[in-house]
Protein backbone atom coordinates (compact mmCIF):
# COMPACT_ATOMS: atom_id res chain seq x y z
CA UNK A 1 0.00 0.00 0.00
CA UNK A 2 1.81 3.29 -0.79
CA UNK A 3 1.50 6.45 1.46
CA UNK A 4 3.29 9.71 1.32
CA UNK A 5 3.18 11.17 4.62
CA UNK A 6 2.90 14.61 4.82
CA UNK A 7 2.08 17.37 6.94
CA UNK A 8 -1.53 17.97 5.08
CA UNK A 9 -3.96 14.70 5.98
CA UNK A 10 -5.51 14.95 2.78
CA UNK A 11 -2.72 13.48 1.22
CA UNK A 12 -2.93 10.26 2.77
CA UNK A 13 -3.83 7.13 0.37
CA UNK A 14 -7.44 7.19 0.74
CA UNK A 15 -7.98 3.18 1.44
CA UNK A 16 -6.34 4.24 4.82
CA UNK A 17 -9.62 5.82 5.39
CA UNK A 18 -11.76 2.59 5.60
CA UNK A 19 -11.38 1.94 9.03
CA UNK A 20 -12.47 -1.47 9.21
CA UNK A 21 -9.45 -2.24 6.41
CA UNK A 22 -6.52 -0.67 7.99
CA UNK A 23 -3.79 -3.00 8.17
CA UNK A 24 -2.29 -3.72 11.46
CA UNK A 25 0.38 -3.35 10.12
CA UNK A 26 0.49 0.34 9.01
CA UNK A 27 -0.82 1.57 12.11
CA UNK A 28 2.06 -0.12 14.19
CA UNK A 29 4.70 1.27 12.30
CA UNK A 30 2.62 4.81 11.83
CA UNK A 31 1.14 5.46 15.12
CA UNK A 32 -0.36 9.04 13.82
CA UNK A 33 -2.38 7.93 11.32
CA UNK A 34 -4.95 6.70 13.69
CA UNK A 35 -4.84 9.63 15.68
CA UNK A 36 -4.97 11.53 12.67
CA UNK A 37 -7.87 9.58 11.18
CA UNK A 38 -9.76 10.12 14.02
CA UNK A 39 -9.16 13.88 14.51
CA UNK A 40 -10.83 14.35 10.93
CA UNK A 41 -13.81 12.38 11.37
CA UNK A 42 -14.58 14.68 14.39
CA UNK A 43 -13.72 17.56 12.66
CA UNK A 44 -16.42 17.07 10.25
CA UNK A 45 -20.16 18.34 10.19
CA UNK A 46 -22.25 15.43 10.64
CA UNK A 47 -20.31 14.02 13.56
CA UNK A 48 -20.48 17.39 15.11
CA UNK A 49 -24.59 16.87 14.58
CA UNK A 50 -24.75 13.21 15.87
CA UNK A 51 -22.27 13.99 18.97
CA UNK A 52 -25.09 16.81 19.90
CA UNK A 53 -28.15 15.29 19.10
CA UNK A 54 -26.81 12.07 21.56
CA UNK A 55 -26.17 14.95 24.38
CA UNK A 56 -29.39 16.34 24.18
CA UNK A 57 -30.64 12.75 24.33
CA UNK A 58 -28.81 12.06 27.50
CA UNK A 59 -29.73 15.55 29.30
CA UNK A 60 -33.18 14.71 28.43
CA UNK A 61 -33.36 12.26 29.93
CA UNK A 62 -34.72 10.15 26.56
CA UNK A 63 -32.88 6.29 26.03
CA UNK A 64 -30.62 5.59 23.70
CA UNK A 65 -31.32 3.84 21.22
CA UNK A 66 -28.69 3.24 18.65
CA UNK A 67 -29.63 -0.20 17.13
CA UNK A 68 -25.95 0.12 15.18
CA UNK A 69 -26.80 2.58 12.70
CA UNK A 70 -27.18 6.52 13.37
CA UNK A 71 -30.09 7.70 11.38
CA UNK A 72 -30.20 11.52 10.38
CA UNK A 73 -31.69 13.32 7.74
CA UNK A 74 -28.33 13.47 6.26
CA UNK A 75 -27.27 9.96 6.66
CA UNK A 76 -27.76 6.73 4.46
CA UNK A 77 -29.75 4.15 6.62
CA UNK A 78 -27.00 1.80 5.41
CA UNK A 79 -23.91 3.53 6.61
CA UNK A 80 -24.11 5.25 9.47
CA UNK A 81 -20.75 6.73 9.69
CA UNK A 82 -20.30 10.28 8.32
CA UNK A 83 -17.77 9.95 5.61
CA UNK A 84 -15.20 11.62 4.40
CA UNK A 85 -15.63 10.54 0.84
CA UNK A 86 -17.61 12.34 -2.05
CA UNK A 87 -20.87 10.15 -2.64
CA UNK A 88 -19.74 6.72 -5.28
CA UNK A 89 -15.86 7.53 -4.05
CA UNK A 90 -15.85 5.03 -1.40
CA UNK A 91 -13.65 1.77 -2.02
CA UNK A 92 -16.23 -0.96 -1.88
CA UNK A 93 -16.54 -3.52 1.00
CA UNK A 94 -15.76 -6.91 1.14
CA UNK A 95 -19.12 -9.31 0.18
CA UNK A 96 -20.54 -10.82 3.23
CA UNK A 97 -21.86 -14.08 3.01
CA UNK A 98 -24.92 -15.14 4.40
CA UNK A 99 -24.17 -16.02 7.58
CA UNK A 100 -22.35 -12.90 8.66
CA UNK A 101 -18.67 -11.22 7.99
CA UNK A 102 -15.96 -13.86 7.98
CA UNK A 103 -14.52 -12.36 10.44
CA UNK A 104 -16.82 -12.09 13.18
CA UNK A 105 -19.32 -15.29 12.85
CA UNK A 106 -22.67 -14.32 14.26
CA UNK A 107 -23.83 -16.81 16.96
CA UNK A 108 -27.49 -17.31 17.54
CA UNK A 109 -29.25 -15.43 19.24
CA UNK A 110 -26.19 -12.39 19.58
CA UNK A 111 -27.06 -8.94 18.66
CA UNK A 112 -24.79 -5.79 18.28
CA UNK A 113 -24.27 -4.24 21.46
CA UNK A 114 -26.25 -0.99 22.05
CA UNK A 115 -23.80 1.19 20.92
CA UNK A 116 -23.73 -0.48 17.92
CA UNK A 117 -20.29 -1.69 18.58
CA UNK A 118 -19.23 -4.31 15.60
CA UNK A 119 -16.55 -6.38 18.22
CA UNK A 120 -18.17 -9.91 18.93
CA UNK A 121 -20.21 -10.45 22.09
CA UNK A 122 -18.75 -12.05 24.92
CA UNK A 123 -21.82 -14.51 26.16
CA UNK A 124 -22.10 -14.46 30.17
CA UNK A 125 -21.04 -17.11 31.98
CA UNK A 126 -23.46 -19.58 33.18
CA UNK A 127 -23.59 -19.48 37.35
CA UNK A 128 -23.38 -22.90 38.72
CA UNK A 129 -25.09 -22.87 42.11
CA UNK A 130 -22.74 -24.52 44.63
CA UNK A 131 -24.62 -26.07 47.33
CA UNK A 132 -24.03 -24.87 51.13
CA UNK A 133 -21.03 -27.07 52.76
CA UNK A 134 -20.27 -25.13 55.93
CA UNK A 135 -22.90 -24.88 58.38
CA UNK A 136 -22.37 -23.18 62.06
CA UNK A 137 -24.76 -25.73 64.38
CA UNK A 138 -24.06 -28.55 62.17
CA UNK A 139 -25.46 -29.98 58.44
CA UNK A 140 -29.52 -30.17 58.84
CA UNK A 141 -30.35 -33.64 59.23
CA UNK A 142 -31.96 -35.35 55.55
CA UNK A 143 -36.21 -35.17 56.11
CA UNK A 144 -35.89 -38.99 55.98
CA UNK A 145 -33.69 -39.57 59.07
CA UNK A 146 -35.06 -36.83 61.04
CA UNK A 147 -38.57 -38.31 60.19
CA UNK A 148 -37.62 -41.82 61.56
CA UNK A 149 -36.25 -39.93 64.86
CA UNK A 150 -39.12 -38.01 65.37
CA UNK A 151 -41.42 -41.35 65.51
CA UNK A 152 -39.03 -42.82 67.83
CA UNK A 153 -38.72 -39.56 70.07
CA UNK A 154 -42.74 -40.18 69.92
CA UNK A 155 -42.84 -43.65 70.98
CA UNK A 156 -40.38 -43.48 73.91
CA UNK A 157 -42.29 -40.05 75.00
CA UNK A 158 -45.69 -41.87 75.02
CA UNK A 159 -47.87 -40.87 77.89
CA UNK A 160 -45.04 -38.74 79.81
CA UNK A 161 -47.04 -35.24 78.61
CA UNK A 162 -45.37 -33.78 81.42
CA UNK A 163 -42.07 -35.18 80.52
CA UNK A 164 -39.61 -37.78 82.07
CA UNK A 165 -37.16 -37.46 84.68
CA UNK A 166 -33.75 -38.34 85.14
CA UNK A 167 -33.97 -42.03 86.35
CA UNK A 168 -36.20 -42.29 83.11
CA UNK A 169 -34.32 -40.59 80.32
CA UNK A 170 -31.51 -43.64 79.74
CA UNK A 171 -33.94 -45.11 76.88
CA UNK A 172 -33.72 -42.08 75.13
CA UNK A 173 -29.75 -41.90 75.71
CA UNK A 174 -29.01 -45.68 74.52
CA UNK A 175 -32.18 -45.85 72.38
CA UNK A 176 -32.29 -42.46 70.01
CA UNK A 177 -28.73 -40.95 70.83
CA UNK A 178 -27.22 -44.09 70.48
CA UNK A 179 -24.35 -42.90 73.34
CA UNK A 180 -22.95 -44.94 76.34
CA UNK A 181 -25.83 -45.35 79.17
CA UNK A 182 -23.75 -43.45 81.70
CA UNK A 183 -24.39 -40.11 79.62
CA UNK A 184 -27.96 -40.71 80.69
CA UNK A 185 -27.97 -37.50 83.66
CA UNK A 186 -25.02 -35.46 81.59
CA UNK A 187 -27.39 -35.53 78.64
CA UNK A 188 -30.46 -34.41 80.62
CA UNK A 189 -28.75 -31.86 82.56
CA UNK A 190 -27.46 -30.24 79.45
CA UNK A 191 -31.07 -30.43 78.38
CA UNK A 192 -32.56 -29.30 81.77
CA UNK A 193 -31.07 -25.96 81.95
CA UNK A 194 -33.70 -24.18 84.07
CA UNK A 195 -32.90 -27.48 86.32
CA UNK A 196 -36.61 -28.30 86.86
CA UNK A 197 -35.87 -32.14 86.83
CA UNK A 198 -38.01 -32.69 83.74
CA UNK A 199 -37.06 -32.69 80.18
CA UNK A 200 -40.24 -32.52 77.63
CA UNK A 201 -40.36 -34.15 74.14
CA UNK A 202 -40.45 -30.40 72.60
CA UNK A 203 -37.12 -29.69 74.50
CA UNK A 204 -34.92 -32.81 73.78
CA UNK A 205 -36.53 -32.12 69.90
CA UNK A 206 -35.09 -28.79 69.72
CA UNK A 207 -31.37 -29.71 71.86
CA UNK A 208 -31.11 -33.20 69.34
CA UNK A 209 -32.79 -32.53 66.33
CA UNK A 210 -33.37 -29.05 65.48
CA UNK A 211 -30.06 -27.78 66.89
CA UNK A 212 -28.64 -30.65 64.47
CA UNK A 213 -27.08 -32.94 67.13
CA UNK A 214 -28.52 -35.93 65.36
CA UNK A 215 -26.02 -35.18 62.49
CA UNK A 216 -22.59 -35.08 63.79
CA UNK A 217 -20.32 -38.23 64.47
CA UNK A 218 -20.94 -39.59 68.05
CA UNK A 219 -17.31 -38.42 68.85
CA UNK A 220 -18.45 -34.43 68.26
CA UNK A 221 -21.76 -35.13 69.84
CA UNK A 222 -19.81 -36.49 73.53
CA UNK A 223 -17.57 -33.57 73.03
CA UNK A 224 -20.42 -31.33 73.17
CA UNK A 225 -22.48 -32.92 75.63
CA UNK A 226 -18.94 -33.14 78.23
CA UNK A 227 -17.56 -29.34 77.71
CA UNK A 228 -18.76 -26.38 79.26
CA UNK A 229 -20.53 -23.83 76.74
CA UNK A 230 -17.90 -21.24 76.95
CA UNK A 231 -14.98 -23.50 76.13
CA UNK A 232 -13.59 -25.12 73.60
CA UNK A 233 -11.96 -28.22 74.78
CA UNK A 234 -12.26 -30.51 78.34
CA UNK A 235 -11.06 -30.34 81.59
CA UNK A 236 -10.38 -33.23 83.86
CA UNK A 237 -13.79 -31.99 85.95
CA UNK A 238 -15.92 -32.34 82.96
CA UNK A 239 -15.44 -36.04 83.16
CA UNK A 240 -16.13 -36.87 87.05
CA UNK A 241 -20.08 -36.95 86.09
CA UNK A 242 -20.33 -39.84 83.78
CA UNK A 243 -17.65 -41.35 85.83
CA UNK A 244 -19.88 -41.50 88.67
CA UNK A 245 -22.43 -42.32 86.84
CA UNK A 246 -20.53 -45.73 85.55
CA UNK A 247 -19.72 -46.17 89.39
CA UNK A 248 -22.91 -46.48 90.16
CA UNK A 249 -24.73 -48.36 87.23
CA UNK A 250 -22.18 -50.50 86.14
CA UNK A 251 -22.57 -54.11 87.27
CA UNK A 252 -18.72 -54.76 87.44
CA UNK A 253 -18.38 -51.74 90.03
CA UNK A 254 -21.34 -52.52 92.07
CA UNK A 255 -18.73 -53.86 94.88
CA UNK A 256 -17.40 -50.60 95.30
CA UNK A 257 -20.28 -48.47 96.38
CA UNK A 258 -19.43 -49.12 100.20
CA UNK A 259 -16.04 -47.42 100.13
CA UNK A 260 -17.16 -44.16 98.22
CA UNK A 261 -13.20 -43.47 98.79
CA UNK A 262 -11.76 -46.01 96.29
CA UNK A 263 -14.70 -44.80 93.93
CA UNK A 264 -12.55 -41.57 93.98
CA UNK A 265 -10.13 -43.04 93.78
CA UNK A 266 -10.70 -45.42 91.11
CA UNK A 267 -12.17 -42.24 88.64
CA UNK A 268 -9.11 -40.23 89.50
CA UNK A 269 -7.54 -42.90 87.86
CA UNK A 270 -9.45 -43.51 84.76
CA UNK A 271 -9.34 -39.52 83.67
CA UNK A 272 -5.33 -39.60 84.81
CA UNK A 273 -4.90 -42.01 82.36
CA UNK A 274 -7.15 -40.45 79.68
CA UNK A 275 -5.60 -37.25 79.86
CA UNK A 276 -1.95 -39.44 80.01
CA UNK A 277 -2.75 -41.22 76.59
CA UNK A 278 -5.41 -38.33 74.77
CA UNK A 279 -4.32 -35.00 76.19
CA UNK A 280 -1.08 -35.04 73.94
CA UNK A 281 -0.59 -31.85 73.89
CA UNK A 282 0.15 -32.29 78.20
CA UNK A 283 -1.61 -28.82 78.63
CA UNK A 284 -4.73 -30.42 80.57
CA UNK A 285 -6.89 -29.11 77.98
CA UNK A 286 -8.38 -32.00 75.74
CA UNK A 287 -9.09 -30.55 72.11
CA UNK A 288 -11.66 -31.98 69.74
CA UNK A 289 -9.00 -32.82 67.59
CA UNK A 290 -6.89 -34.83 70.41
CA UNK A 291 -10.33 -36.93 71.04
CA UNK A 292 -10.91 -37.88 67.56
CA UNK A 293 -7.27 -39.15 67.17
CA UNK A 294 -7.53 -41.34 70.65
CA UNK A 295 -9.29 -44.44 71.25
CA UNK A 296 -11.20 -43.34 73.99
CA UNK A 297 -14.90 -43.18 72.65
CA UNK A 298 -14.66 -46.93 71.40
CA UNK A 299 -13.15 -47.71 74.97
CA UNK A 300 -16.48 -45.86 76.69
CA UNK A 301 -18.96 -47.51 74.12
CA UNK A 302 -16.74 -51.01 75.51
CA UNK A 303 -17.15 -49.86 78.71
CA UNK A 304 -20.93 -50.07 78.53
CA UNK A 305 -21.39 -53.28 76.54
CA UNK A 306 -19.17 -55.51 78.95
CA UNK A 307 -20.10 -56.05 81.93
CA UNK A 308 -16.65 -57.29 83.38
CA UNK A 309 -15.19 -54.15 83.41
CA UNK A 310 -11.73 -55.89 83.81
CA UNK A 311 -12.11 -57.03 80.16
CA UNK A 312 -12.07 -53.08 78.91
CA UNK A 313 -8.08 -52.71 79.10
CA UNK A 314 -8.38 -49.19 78.26
CA UNK A 315 -8.70 -46.71 80.63
CA UNK A 316 -11.26 -48.24 82.63
CA UNK A 317 -9.96 -51.54 84.16
CA UNK A 318 -10.54 -51.64 87.77
CA UNK A 319 -7.36 -54.20 88.30
CA UNK A 320 -5.32 -51.71 86.46
CA UNK A 321 -6.27 -49.45 88.98
CA UNK A 322 -5.93 -51.63 91.68
CA UNK A 323 -2.12 -52.26 90.60
CA UNK A 324 -1.34 -48.07 90.20
CA UNK A 325 -2.93 -47.51 93.61
CA UNK A 326 -0.98 -50.55 95.49
CA UNK A 327 2.11 -49.19 94.21
CA UNK A 328 1.62 -45.69 95.21
CA UNK A 329 0.10 -47.30 98.71
CA UNK A 330 3.71 -49.33 99.21
CA UNK A 331 6.03 -46.46 98.30
CA UNK A 332 3.88 -43.96 100.23
CA UNK A 333 5.47 -44.96 103.85
CA UNK A 334 3.90 -42.19 105.73
CA UNK A 335 0.65 -41.96 103.72
CA UNK A 336 0.43 -38.61 103.27
CA UNK A 337 -0.24 -39.26 99.73
CA UNK A 338 2.97 -37.76 99.03
CA UNK A 339 6.09 -39.35 97.74
CA UNK A 340 9.54 -38.13 97.71
CA UNK A 341 12.85 -38.90 96.19
CA UNK A 342 13.49 -41.57 98.79
CA UNK A 343 10.27 -43.28 98.48
CA UNK A 344 10.50 -43.35 94.72
CA UNK A 345 14.09 -44.66 94.63
CA UNK A 346 11.93 -48.33 95.84
CA UNK A 347 10.24 -48.55 92.87
CA UNK A 348 10.28 -51.94 91.38
CA UNK A 349 12.88 -53.14 94.11
CA UNK A 350 15.46 -50.32 93.72
CA UNK A 351 15.66 -50.43 89.48
CA UNK A 352 16.04 -47.04 88.88
CA UNK A 353 19.27 -44.71 89.39
CA UNK A 354 19.51 -41.62 91.50
CA UNK A 355 20.52 -39.69 88.64
CA UNK A 356 17.23 -40.63 86.61
CA UNK A 357 15.29 -39.87 89.81
CA UNK A 358 16.71 -36.44 89.82
CA UNK A 359 15.85 -35.72 86.44
CA UNK A 360 12.11 -36.44 87.09
CA UNK A 361 11.77 -34.61 90.36
CA UNK A 362 13.86 -32.00 88.71
CA UNK A 363 10.51 -32.03 86.58
CA UNK A 364 11.59 -31.82 83.11
CA UNK A 365 9.51 -34.30 81.90
CA UNK A 366 6.40 -33.21 83.47
CA UNK A 367 5.80 -30.46 85.84
CA UNK A 368 4.44 -31.81 88.79
CA UNK A 369 0.95 -31.33 90.23
CA UNK A 370 1.40 -31.71 94.06
CA UNK A 371 1.99 -28.31 94.23
CA UNK A 372 4.73 -29.04 97.10
CA UNK A 373 8.32 -28.83 96.21
CA UNK A 374 9.98 -32.04 96.24
CA UNK A 375 6.96 -33.69 96.26
CA UNK A 376 5.04 -35.94 93.83
CA UNK A 377 1.64 -36.30 93.99
CA UNK A 378 -0.78 -39.40 92.63
CA UNK A 379 -1.29 -38.01 89.42
CA UNK A 380 2.31 -37.38 88.61
CA UNK A 381 3.13 -40.81 90.10
CA UNK A 382 0.25 -42.35 87.60
CA UNK A 383 2.14 -40.69 84.76
CA UNK A 384 5.35 -42.21 85.99
CA UNK A 385 3.97 -45.46 86.23
CA UNK A 386 2.52 -45.29 82.94
CA UNK A 387 5.61 -44.63 81.22
CA UNK A 388 7.91 -46.57 83.01
CA UNK A 389 5.68 -50.01 82.79
CA UNK A 390 5.32 -49.53 78.92
CA UNK A 391 8.25 -47.97 77.39
CA UNK A 392 6.77 -48.52 73.86
CA UNK A 393 3.58 -46.02 74.07
CA UNK A 394 4.10 -42.93 72.64
CA UNK A 395 3.92 -40.69 75.81
CA UNK A 396 6.51 -42.34 77.24
CA UNK A 397 8.81 -42.25 74.86
CA UNK A 398 8.83 -38.15 75.56
CA UNK A 399 8.69 -38.86 78.78
CA UNK A 400 11.65 -40.42 78.74
CA UNK A 401 13.44 -38.96 76.14
CA UNK A 402 13.46 -35.42 77.99
CA UNK A 403 14.67 -37.18 81.24
CA UNK A 404 18.32 -37.61 79.17
CA UNK A 405 18.07 -34.71 77.15
CA UNK A 406 20.20 -32.91 79.10
CA UNK A 407 20.71 -29.46 77.11
CA UNK A 408 17.08 -29.92 75.97
CA UNK A 409 18.54 -30.15 72.14
CA UNK A 410 15.99 -32.57 70.73
CA UNK A 411 19.03 -34.97 70.09
CA UNK A 412 20.89 -37.37 72.54
CA UNK A 413 24.37 -37.22 72.27
CA UNK A 414 26.94 -40.20 73.45
CA UNK A 415 28.35 -37.66 76.45
CA UNK A 416 24.68 -37.45 77.21
CA UNK A 417 23.91 -41.29 77.36
CA UNK A 418 27.01 -41.61 78.94
CA UNK A 419 26.15 -39.30 81.69
CA UNK A 420 23.30 -42.05 82.76
CA UNK A 421 25.37 -45.31 81.98
CA UNK A 422 27.85 -44.32 84.32
CA UNK A 423 25.74 -45.50 87.52
CA UNK A 424 24.40 -48.48 86.00
CA UNK A 425 27.98 -49.33 85.35
CA UNK A 426 28.86 -49.14 89.00
CA UNK A 427 25.55 -50.94 89.97
CA UNK A 428 26.77 -53.98 88.11
CA UNK A 429 30.00 -53.71 88.81
CA UNK A 430 28.77 -53.68 92.93
CA UNK A 431 26.69 -56.68 92.30
CA UNK A 432 29.49 -58.73 90.65
CA UNK A 433 28.04 -58.66 87.01
CA UNK A 434 30.36 -59.00 84.07
CA UNK A 435 30.39 -54.78 83.73
CA UNK A 436 29.68 -54.10 79.91
CA UNK A 437 31.66 -51.21 78.88
CA UNK A 438 30.01 -47.58 77.31
CA UNK A 439 31.81 -48.29 73.52
CA UNK A 440 30.00 -51.57 73.58
CA UNK A 441 26.44 -51.02 74.61
CA UNK A 442 26.70 -47.63 72.61
CA UNK A 443 26.96 -49.80 68.95
CA UNK A 444 24.30 -52.07 70.11
CA UNK A 445 21.51 -49.00 70.98
CA UNK A 446 22.60 -47.64 67.67
CA UNK A 447 21.96 -50.49 65.95
CA UNK A 448 18.77 -51.13 67.84
CA UNK A 449 17.09 -47.08 67.02
CA UNK A 450 19.00 -47.00 63.79
CA UNK A 451 19.19 -43.34 63.70
CA UNK A 452 19.31 -41.04 60.33
CA UNK A 453 22.79 -39.30 61.94
CA UNK A 454 24.77 -41.78 63.16
CA UNK A 455 25.41 -41.35 66.90
CA UNK A 456 22.49 -38.35 67.35
CA UNK A 457 19.40 -39.99 68.14
CA UNK A 458 16.13 -37.72 67.86
CA UNK A 459 12.81 -38.46 69.12
CA UNK A 460 11.73 -39.07 65.93
CA UNK A 461 13.92 -41.80 65.85
CA UNK A 462 13.13 -43.48 68.70
CA UNK A 463 9.02 -43.20 67.47
CA UNK A 464 9.24 -45.31 64.61
CA UNK A 465 11.64 -47.87 66.54
CA UNK A 466 10.37 -50.79 67.79
CA UNK A 467 12.52 -51.98 70.53
CA UNK A 468 12.87 -47.95 71.69
CA UNK A 469 12.33 -48.57 75.03
CA UNK A 470 15.32 -50.90 75.48
CA UNK A 471 17.36 -48.40 75.10
CA UNK A 472 16.47 -46.07 78.16
CA UNK A 473 15.99 -49.74 80.40
CA UNK A 474 20.09 -50.00 79.33
CA UNK A 475 20.46 -46.17 80.62
CA UNK A 476 18.69 -46.34 83.87
CA UNK A 477 16.62 -49.50 85.08
CA UNK A 478 19.34 -52.24 86.07
CA UNK A 479 16.23 -54.81 86.77
CA UNK A 480 15.08 -54.56 82.97
CA UNK A 481 18.52 -54.00 81.07
CA UNK A 482 19.43 -57.44 83.04
CA UNK A 483 16.03 -58.80 81.84
CA UNK A 484 16.42 -58.15 78.43
CA UNK A 485 19.63 -59.62 78.43
CA UNK A 486 18.49 -63.12 79.80
CA UNK A 487 15.69 -62.83 76.90
CA UNK A 488 13.11 -64.50 79.27
CA UNK A 489 11.68 -67.26 76.61
CA UNK A 490 8.56 -67.22 78.76
CA UNK A 491 7.80 -63.45 77.88
CA UNK A 492 8.59 -64.18 74.74
CA UNK A 493 5.98 -66.83 74.34
CA UNK A 494 3.44 -64.57 75.84
CA UNK A 495 4.12 -61.40 73.81
CA UNK A 496 3.80 -63.95 70.47
CA UNK A 497 0.53 -65.49 71.75
CA UNK A 498 -1.33 -62.44 72.11
CA UNK A 499 0.39 -59.84 69.69
CA UNK A 500 -2.71 -56.73 70.91
CA UNK A 501 -1.75 -56.51 74.47
CA UNK A 502 0.67 -53.36 75.52
CA UNK A 503 3.92 -54.12 77.75
CA UNK A 504 1.52 -51.99 80.23
CA UNK A 505 -1.61 -54.80 79.96
CA UNK A 506 0.94 -57.74 80.51
CA UNK A 507 2.58 -56.12 83.26
CA UNK A 508 -0.59 -55.05 85.11
CA UNK A 509 -1.75 -58.23 84.95
CA UNK A 510 1.35 -60.51 86.16
CA UNK A 511 1.00 -57.74 88.86
CA UNK A 512 -2.39 -58.04 89.59
CA UNK A 513 -2.21 -61.32 90.37
CA UNK A 514 1.01 -60.97 92.20
CA UNK A 515 -0.29 -58.72 94.99
CA UNK A 516 -3.77 -60.71 95.01
CA UNK A 517 -2.60 -63.84 95.88
CA UNK A 518 -0.43 -61.44 98.72
CA UNK A 519 -3.38 -60.70 99.91
CA UNK A 520 -4.88 -63.87 100.47
CA UNK A 521 -2.07 -64.37 102.32
CA UNK A 522 -2.59 -61.77 104.46
CA UNK A 523 -6.12 -62.61 105.02
CA UNK A 524 -5.40 -66.22 105.84
CA UNK A 525 -3.13 -64.99 108.52
CA UNK A 526 -4.60 -62.08 109.95
CA UNK A 527 -2.19 -59.71 108.81
CA UNK A 528 -3.87 -56.52 107.80
CA UNK A 529 -1.85 -53.91 109.14
CA UNK A 530 -0.71 -53.12 106.27
CA UNK A 531 -3.70 -51.01 105.12
CA UNK A 532 -3.91 -47.90 107.47
CA UNK A 533 -7.85 -48.38 108.80
CA UNK A 534 -8.60 -45.46 107.87
CA UNK A 535 -8.24 -46.14 104.14
CA UNK A 536 -8.90 -49.82 103.98
CA UNK A 537 -8.81 -51.55 100.87
CA UNK A 538 -12.16 -53.01 99.33
CA UNK A 539 -10.33 -56.14 98.05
Amino acid sequence: MDMEVIGDVTLFDTELLQLAEVSPCALKSNPYIAQELFSQWLSLKETNRMVKVLLDDVKSGVPLNVPGSFTSGNASGSNSLPSMFPAGSAPPLSPRSSSGSPRVMKRPGAGLSSLGSPLKLVSEPVREVIPQFYFQNGRPPPYRLREQCLARIDQLFFGHSDGLQIHEFKLVTKEICKLPSFFSSTLFRKIDTDCIGIVTRNSFVDYWVHSNMLTLDITTQIFTILKQPERKYLTQDDFRPILRELLATHPGLEFLQSTPEFQERYAETVIYRIYYYVNRSGNGRLTLRELKRGNLISAMQHADEEEDINKVLRYFSYEHFYVIYCKFWELDTDHDFFIDKENLIRYGNHALTYRIVDRIFSQIPRKFTSNFEGKMGYEDFVYFMLSEEDKSSEPSLEYWFKCIDLDGNGVLTPNEMQFFYEEQLHRMECMAQEPVLFEDILCQMVDMIGPEKECQLTLRDFKVCKLSGNVFNILFNLNKFMAFESRDPFLIRQEREDPTLTEWDRFAHREYIRLSMEEDDNASNGSVEAWDESLEAPF
